[in-house]
């Protein structure tokens, strides 16, 4: 519950509002929500934390997208226009390894503290300093705790310099920065409520210190999240007061509650929903392509997963296409490459399907002819362990007997970081629009030792992989576009082939909406997700 005296009074009154919303599914009567509160069910248990400098997963993401702002941005339509939202203007030196950053004039954040250069600086060298798990997206560009001071540097009031180890590619540091850890925080604030040198982190985990549209409220674990409009916030005011997330992650209860218009969005619809509401006037089903991919992530400390083989084999253990065509119809395509359709150089070849004889064999040559036991860490969302109980059939076809070890989002996601898992059912989004994004944690491991500075998904894995590491190093640096696509379609043609990864699906976002909300925006990315221009009509 967030603490500051002056927010009391609308926290409980939005609270007040979400507790009369939760008078039970069903319901005799038609409800309607608030002409000027947007409320979503969605599964949120895999929010950890809301600071900027932590946030990794995908309900989070969103939310920040939504309270906070970038130095950068880009169109969702064309993500090749990018253009500033903090920073004013950017120049590049010479070299290529200095941007210079001027910022807007006249922002302010939700405080009412006005926006400088030293809060740029500091979220930047705070998020490096902090070392939490998004931290590697400005790392990579030689930043590390004991140079940062040094590197990214206040220049003026309103400037300062950003200055890494090599001449990247400019489009990768800007989408870098539109990265949830690249968010500013209100300098002035964290500090007021830092503690031995924390940054403000501890309170930063439960509370807010942005400038976008919404200000955050409340976040009650598992229960909901409340947002309210910032009245300080520097574009066009959200015409919502508020918006309110609700756990809810059964589809089916978020459709009752959608048609009754206890609801205005349900995020979780499975296949039979969406169907079902298509012909209903009340109701409008939205989509839109995502960059995000569902895949399994096989732990290289077992020493059955470890065998080339067996991870191959598991490859032709998935069926594919019909969990695509039930399970998740309308809400997946097939996809089998760790760089999503719509990046550059992406892959798009489909290599495996079913195949449990082809399976059987690969399993003979790697000894284990009668399959072998596994366990198999499990979100409790519907959709996941859908999935994976049909995994654990097609596996259970070839001798693999899978063990699922149901969770939340913060249990499977914690065991899953510090690799404690033998299988991890998963679900990744890019962190910014260019193809290292992915490459980066698929396709490099620069340690692989457990206290690893960097914990890329190679290393989750256990995938000490120094020469494809290289390659991605390589491909980062190419300045010819075109070029720069051939390497990657090279990296993850190869990733098919020997990778712990079993990559099975490419997101689409489904939304089912009260047909009278209008103007939510889904983005490629969820924190481009936005809901700050949404409307409702009478």
């Amino acid at each position: 519950m967030l603490n500051h005296p002056r927010l009391i009074g609308a926290a409980a009154a939005a609270a007040l509002l979400v507790a009369q919303s939760f008078a039970g599914p069903v319901g005799s009567a038609q409800a309607e929500t608030p002409p000027d509160t947007l409320i979503q069910a969605w599964a949120i248990d895999d929010v950890i934390s809301l600071d900027p400098a932590e946030v990794f997963e995908f309900t989070a993401s969103e939310i920040l997208g939504n309270s906070y702002q970038p130095l950068v941005g880009y169109n969702v339509e064309d993500v090749s226009e990018i253009f500033g939202v903090i920073a004013e203007s950017w120049e590049v030196s010479e070299d290529g390894k200095t941007f210079t950053f001027t910022i807007r004039p006249d922002m302010q954040f939700a405080s009412g503290n006005p926006i400088t250069a030293a809060d740029a600086v500091f979220s930047l060298q705070r998020a490096i300093k902090l070392d939490k798990s998004p931290a590697f997206i400005l790392t990579q560009f030689g930043f590390d705790a004991g140079n940062v001071e040094e590197k990214i540097r206040q220049t003026g009031d309103m400037t300062f310099e950003f200055e890494m180890d090599k001449a990247y590619a400019p489009t990768l540091v800007l989408y870098c920065l539109t990265a949830t850890v690249g968010f500013i925080v209100d300098k002035e604030l964290a500090l007021e409520h830092e503690t031995d040198g924390d940054f403000g982190y501890n309170w930063l985990k439960t509370n807010y210190a942005g400038s976008g549209a919404f200000t955050i409220r409340e976040w009650r674990a598992n229960e909901v999240v409340v947002l309210e409009r910032n009245e300080n916030y520097g574009g066009d005011a959200p015409p919502m007061a508020r918006a309110i997330y609700r756990h809810i992650p059964e589809g089916a209860t978020q459709r009752l509650l959608l048609e009754q218009g206890d609801i205005d969005i349900a995020r979780s619809l499975g296949a039979e929903a969406i169907a079902a509401l298509a012909d209903n006037p009340d109701i409008r089903i939205e989509s839109g392509v995502k960059g995000s991919i569902y895949y399994l992530g096989l732990n290289q400390k077992n020493e059955n997963l470890a065998k080339p083989e067996v991870r191959q084999a598991m490859k032709y253990l998935v069926d594919y296409g019909t969990i695509a065509d039930t399970i998740m119809k309308g809400r997946v395509q097939v996809h089998q490459a760790f760089l999503p359709k719509g990046f550059l150089g992406a892959l798009e070849d489909t290599p495996f399907s079913l195949n449990v004889e082809k399976a059987k064999e690969l399993l003979t040559e790697a000894g284990l002819p009668d399959g072998f036991s596994v366990t198999m860490d499990t979100r409790n969302t519907p959709e996941i362990t859908a999935m994976a109980e049909a995994i654990q059939q097609t596996m259970a076809q070839a001798g693999i007997q899978m063990e699922l070890i149901p969770g939340d989002g913060q249990q499977t996601l914690t065991k899953y970081r510090a690799r404690n898992h033998d299988i991890y059912i998963g679900r990744w989004g890019p962190d910014y629009q260019d193809p290292h994004t992915n490459a980066d944690t698929f396709a490099r491991n620069p340690d692989n030792s457990d206290d690893a500075a960097s914990k890329p998904l190679a290393w989750r894995n256990a995938w000490d992989i120094p020469e494809m590491t290289a390659e991605a190093d390589a491909a980062v640096l190419e300045s010819d576009a075109k070029k720069r696509a051939e390497m990657y379609l090279a990296i993850q043609r190869e990733h098919q082939e020997t990778s712990p990864f079993v990559i099975m699906f490419q997101e689409i976002e489904v939304l089912g909406m009260r047909a009278n909300v209008h103007g939510f925006v889904i983005g490629p990315s969820f924190n481009d997700n936005s809901f700050k221009h949404v409307t409702k009509s009478e």
